[in-house]
C-alpha cells in the first residue's frame, strides 16, 4: 500500500497539487543539479520507502524543496545519466530482465536503474550484469516510467509552470541526441546475450 492509499484510501494518478502563485522570474537553464545533491535525494528515497508509489511521492516532496533552477537541474541530471547508459550492453540487461525491451521500455528500465541509487547505477554502468543484485523475488518487470517525471510534477506544483519550457536549447545530452551504436547481441542468438550478462542470463532466461 502506497502513501496515498494509506492516508486517502486510494491512489491518485500523480502527486500534482493546485499550483501556487509563483511571481519570481524563472530563467531557462542547461545547468544540471549538483551530482551530490541529486544522489543524496535518490539514495534517501530508496532508504525511506518500500515501493515505487511511495518512492515517487517521496521524490516529488523532496524535489519541491529545491529552487526552480535546481528542479530543472534534477531533470537534466536524470537525462544525462540516461544518456550515459544508452548502449548495447545495458539494453541487453534490460532485454533479459524484462523478457524483451522496446525503445520506450529501455528508457523506463534505465530510469529504474537510476532510482535504485548511486552505487547501483555506477556498478551497472560499468557492468550491467551487476544488476543481478537488484533482483526481487516475484518482481515481474524492472522499470520505473514515472521516475522520469518527478521533477516535472514538483516544478508544476511549486510554480504552476511546465518545466520543459525552461530547459535551454544548449542542453544536448538528452534523448533527442542519443548516439548511434551497433548491437553486440541478437535476440535470436541467446548465447550472445549470455556473453554480455552471464549471471542475469543464467538466473532469468527461459
Amino acid at each position: 500500500m502506497g502513501i496515498f492509499e494509506k492516508f486517502f484510501g486510494k491512489k491518485e494518478p500523480a502527486q500534482k497539487q493546485a499550483p501556487k502563485t509563483y511571481n519570481h522570474e524563472i530563467e531557462k537553464t542547461s545547468e544540471m543539479l549538483d551530482e551530490t545533491i541529486f544522489w543524496n535525494i535518490i539514495d534517501s528515497s530508496v532508504k525511506n520507502t518500500k515501493n515505487q508509489d511511495e518512492q515517487e511521492w517521496f521524490l516529488v516532496k523532496e524535489i519541491e524543496k529545491l529552487t526552480p533552477k535546481q528542479m530543472i537541474g534534477f531533470r537534466l541530471r536524470t537525462d544525462k545519466l540516461l544518456y550515459d547508459t544508452y548502449n548495447s550492453e545495458m539494453w541487453c540487461a534490460g532485454y533479459i530482465m524484462n523478457e524483451g525491451c522496446s525503445d520506450d521500455g529501455f528508457e523506463y528500465f534505465r530510469n529504474w536503474i537510476i532510482s535504485r541509487g548511486k552505487d547501483t547505477y555506477y556498478k551497472a554502468k560499468q557492468n550491467p550484469d551487476s544488476l543481478i543484485s537488484e533482483l526481487v523475488e516475484g518482481e515481474e518487470y524492472y522499470d520505473f516510467e514515472s521516475f522520469w517525471y518527478v521533477a516535472l510534477t514538483a516544478f508544476e506544483n511549486k510554480t504552476g509552470k511546465e518545466l520543459y519550457d525552461y530547459i535551454s536549447d544548449d542542453f544536448k545530452t538528452n534523448e533527442e541526441n542519443y548516439p548511434n551504436f551497433e548491437f553486440t547481441w541478437k535476440e535470436e542468438e541467446p548465447e550472445t546475450l549470455k556473453a554480455i550478462c552471464p549471471r542475469l542470463f543464467e538466473k532469468m532466461w527461459n
